[in-house]
C-alpha cells in the first residue's frame, strides 16, 4: 500500500475495478475481458500524444468548428479529431484536440472539465490511450469513470479517482466487541439494563390490566343502563299516543 495513490500510473482492470485499488478477484464480467484482452492503439492516429487532450460527453450535434471555437481560447490548436462512426458519419460523443504548447494543455484540462458545449457538460482529460501502460478501453471492458451507480463504475481515473483504503481487520474487531475488556464489559452491562427495563415493563402493565378491565365493564354497563332508559321511554310514548 505504499505505492498507493488516488491517480492510477499504471492501468490495471482488476485495480480500475475496485473502489480503493486493492481488489483481489474480478467483480464482474467486464474486468474479466479487460484482463483478457491484448488492446494495441490505433496506429493510424498521429500527433503527440503528450499535448493531445481527451473530450467526452459531447452533444452527438456538436462539431469540429464548435470545438474550436470553444477550445482556441485556451491556446493555439494543431489538431481536432472528432471521433465519427466509420458507417453512419455520426459522432460518437468524444474526441481529441492537440495543442501547439503543454501550456495551453494544461490550462484547458484545469478549466475547460465540466464546461457546458450545446447543453452537455463536457469531461476533459489528457489522452491515456498511448500514454498510459497497459491501458484497456472501455469497450473492452476497461476504462475510467462512469455516469451509472448501477452498472459499471472504473475508478482510478479523474472522473473516479481512487478512494483512501480502509483498515478492516480494525472496524471488525470494533463492530464486534472484540477490543478491550472495558467495552466487553459494558456492552454486558448494557444488555443487563435493557433486560430488567423489559422485566419492569412487564410488570407495570400486569398491574395496570385489571384497572382496564374494570373500566371496561363499568363502560358496558352504563351503555346498557342508558339503552334501557330509552327503551322505557320509547314505551311510555306509544302509551300517550294511545
Amino acid at each position: 500500500m505504499n505505492d498507493w495513490a488516488p491517480i492510477a500510473k499504471e492501468y490495471d482492470p482488476l485495480k480500475a475495478g475496485s473502489i480503493d485499488g486493492t481488489d483481489e478477484e474480478p467483480h464482474d464480467r467486464a474486468i474479466w475481458r479487460a484482463m483478457l484482452a491484448r488492446y494495441v492503439p490505433n496506429k493510424g492516429v498521429t500527433g503527440d500524444p503528450h499535448l493531445t487532450l481527451f473530450v467526452a460527453r459531447l452533444n452527438l450535434q456538436t462539431t469540429e468548428e464548435k470545438l474550436k471555437e470553444v477550445f482556441s481560447r485556451y491556446g493555439d490548436i494543431r489538431k481536432i479529431r472528432l471521433v465519427r462512426d466509420l458507417v453512419t458519419g455520426f459522432s460518437k460523443g468524444y474526441a481529441f484536440i492537440e495543442y501547439k504548447e503543454e501550456r495551453a494543455l494544461l490550462k484547458a484540462h484545469r478549466d475547460a472539465n465540466r464546461l457546458v458545449i450545446d447543453q452537455h457538460e463536457i469531461f476533459v482529460d489528457f489522452e491515456l490511450e498511448r500514454t498510459l501502460k497497459g491501458w484497456i478501453p472501455r469497450r473492452l471492458g476497461g476504462g475510467f469513470g462512469g455516469k451509472k451507480e448501477s452498472g459499471q463504475l472504473r475508478f482510478g481515473g479523474r472522473d473516479r479517482p481512487f478512494r483512501k483504503p480502509i483498515n478492516l481487520p480494525n472496524m471488525k474487531n470494533d463492530f464486534y466487541g472484540e477490543g478491550s475488556a472495558e467495552k466487553r464489559n459494558w456492552s454486558r452491562e448494557g444488555t443487563r439494563d435493557w433486560r430488567t427495563r423489559d422485566r419492569d415493563h412487564e410488570r407495570s402493565r400486569e398491574k395496570r390490566w385489571p384497572e382496564r378491565e374494570r373500566s371496561w365493564a363499568w363502560g358496558d354497563s352504563e351503555r346498557e343502563r342508558d339503552s334501557k332508559e330509552e327503551r322505557s321511554r320509547g314505551r311510555e310514548r306509544k302509551d300517550r299516543d294511545r
